[in-house]
């Protein structure tokens, strides 16, 4: 289930592209005087979550859907709500290092696990990978995407290498020029 490093594509989604946002956001408000915390109850459209529900709904989907597959359930934590911009930045920090804790052999070892999850009324069935796959990978992009957007739409400049943060291609595969 996990290719490279320690529990690689979490921890780079959430290194090189949300903490990396995170972070540009700061230092645009540093420069420009503007107050990071005006973040956290912004939104896309009325009827859409806030940024600060976007960044915990990222963090959860990374960091407890690798504890859905290591127990069977997917249990995040109760949503805190909003809290400062700094508290943001620290939660992805958090997640960084919970997920850090998980070797590729432990995760690898969850392959082929069934796990359900109660939604309502609805019970869905999933293998481990097909929870990850269809469930918390499209769930982590969708909020990480969405803060992005919200940050774009309050004037942070980011662009598309923002969100993508560092590519990862074969040594000596890349040649540019």
């Amino acid at each position: 289930m996990i290719a490279g490093g320690r529990c690689g594509y979490w921890s780079f989604g959430l290194r090189d592209s949300v903490r990396l946002f995170l972070d540009r956001a700061a230092k645009n408000c540093a420069e420009t005087g503007a107050e990071p915390d005006a973040f956290v109850q912004a939104r896309l459209f009325d009827d859409m979550a806030p940024f600060h529900f976007q960044i915990e709904a990222a963090s959860h989907h990374c960091v407890w859907g690798l504890e859905a597959v290591k127990t069977g359930a997917f249990a995040p934590p109760a949503l805190v709500g909003p809290v400062p911009f700094n508290d943001l930045q620290a939660m992805i920090a958090g997640a960084e290092t919970a997920l850090e804790a998980f070797t590729p052999d432990e995760v690898n070892g969850w392959a082929g696990k069934d796990l359900d999850l109660q939604i309502g009324p609805r019970r869905l069935a999933f293998t481990s990978e097909t929870f990850i796959l269809s469930f918390s990978l499209p769930n982590f992009h969708f909020h990480a995407v969405t803060a992005y957007d919200i940050l774009r739409t309050r004037g942070v400049p980011l662009g598309k290498r923002d969100y993508e943060g560092h590519l990862r291609t074969r040594l000596g595969g890349s040649r540019w020029g």
